[in-house]
């Protein structure tokens, strides 16, 4: 529960001398010996030529390795070694949205979503004026009556809203693949599930049924939804830092359980009476609960300030060249300091109630690059 967030703090060769004369002028016009020619021709290469020619052999052996590619470096340039989400050419901001979509039914992957938005816009949050089409879902009007809803706490419902794109995708998704998988246990359809809830979603589940399988008008959307998973696939992967963490979310949970009490977005604040946004999530937790990090990353700030108490900030690096901050506020005691490398899940802190507090609890925050960003999705794909 605060108000602000403190500053955190690339000819001639002359080499051997002139030649000497020779002693008598008819030494330069005497032929040589056969004899002595035929000597110097079965002559093998000479003691010099022996030693060079291996190691000239050798440097252009090496020369070729290291221009076609060499040795593979055995460090990674940064996260995407541990977080296979970070090679998706997508907003990262993105990536727990659409973990938290898909965790709703067993049938959706982060993949299959991203696929579609992909095939549906791009990416593109343009709205489509002849259709009616709006954000990156592709919602019209009336789909968005049925579908959406304000996720991401902002104080709207809008398609254009990313994340309120995302998780309505989702849940209209969810939706069709239970149908499908209730016709499907009746007897009534055949196929894969994940195809034939895209069938559905192209042409409908009534389409469906009456062919008995994925119908001919629904194939042309499925090819190209399938031909994009590849992409995605890392999606459905999860990260092997974040053990401990939620299924589908990207961060460990830093304390257990999790309860949100305040989520982010507008509130008033409930001793200052000034209505601004909360930047983080507060989780309810007793006083002295464990405080753990949600990330491998370094410790940038650990000190006392006067709105946030003790206050541990986190930076884990970048993904998809953003680069992720957590942080931990209101806590009684710091476990850890500046500079010092942590991994996901080691002790910080404990829960407390310092600076401007109502109780103990644990403000956390998700901060990518630089701007706020709300941190459910992150740490809590079921919608706690």
């Amino acid at each position: 529960m605060n108000d602000e967030r403190p500053t955190v703090a690339r000819t001639v060769d002359d080499t051997n001398g002139p030649r000497p004369e020779p002693d008598q002028p008819d030494q330069l016009t005497q032929p040589e010996p056969l004899e002595r020619r035929r000597e110097r021709k079965r002559r093998g290469p000479g003691p010099v030529t022996l030693l060079l020619l291996p190691a000239l052999l050798t440097v252009t052996g090496v020369a070729a390795f290291l221009a076609l590619g060499g040795l593979p470096s055995p460090w990674p340039d940064d996260d995407s070694a541990a977080d296979p989400s970070a090679a998706v050419d997508i907003d990262p901001s993105y990536i727990p949205w659409l973990r938290k979509a898909a965790s709703a039914c067993t049938v959706l992957e982060p993949s299959v979503l991203a696929a579609q938005i992909d095939q549906l816009s791009g990416w593109s949050d343009d709205s489509d004026e002849l259709s009616g089409q709006k954000g990156i879902a592709a919602f019209t009007d009336d789909e968005w009556r049925t579908w959406g809803k304000d996720d991401d706490g902002n104080g709207r419902s809008s398609p254009r809203d990313p994340a309120d794109a995302i998780m309505a995708l989702g849940r209209r998704d969810c939706s069709l693949a239970s149908k499908v998988t209730e016709l499907r246990t009746e007897g009534r359809i055949n196929g894969d599930l994940v195809e034939l809830t895209l069938a559905a979603y192209a042409v409908g589940p009534d389409a469906v049924t009456e062919a008995g399988r994925v119908p001919s008008a629904a194939k042309t959307y499925l090819g190209e939804v399938t031909a994009l998973l590849p992409r995605y696939e890392a999606l459905d992967r999860e990260e092997s830092g974040s053990a401990g963490g939620a299924a589908g979310a990207l961060l460990t949970a830093p304390v257990s359980p999790l309860t949100v009490t305040s989520p982010f977005g507008s509130r008033e604040h409930p001793l200052t009476g000034v209505t601004k946004l909360h930047t983080g999530v507060d989780f309810a937790a007793p006083q002295g609960a464990q405080v753990v990090a949600a990330r491998r990353g370094r410790v940038v700030f650990a000190a006392l300030t006067s709105a946030y108490g003790n206050r541990v900030v986190i930076d884990h690096g970048t993904i998809q060249g953003k680069r992720v901050e957590t942080t931990y506020s209101h806590l009684s005691s710091l476990g850890t300091a500046v500079g010092q490398t942590v991994e996901a899940g080691a002790p910080i802190g404990r829960v407390g109630s310092t600076g401007l507090s109502t109780g103990p609890h644990l403000h956390f925050e998700v901060v990518l690059d630089g701007y706020y960003t709300d941190p459910r999705p992150w740490v809590v794909p079921d919608g706690v």
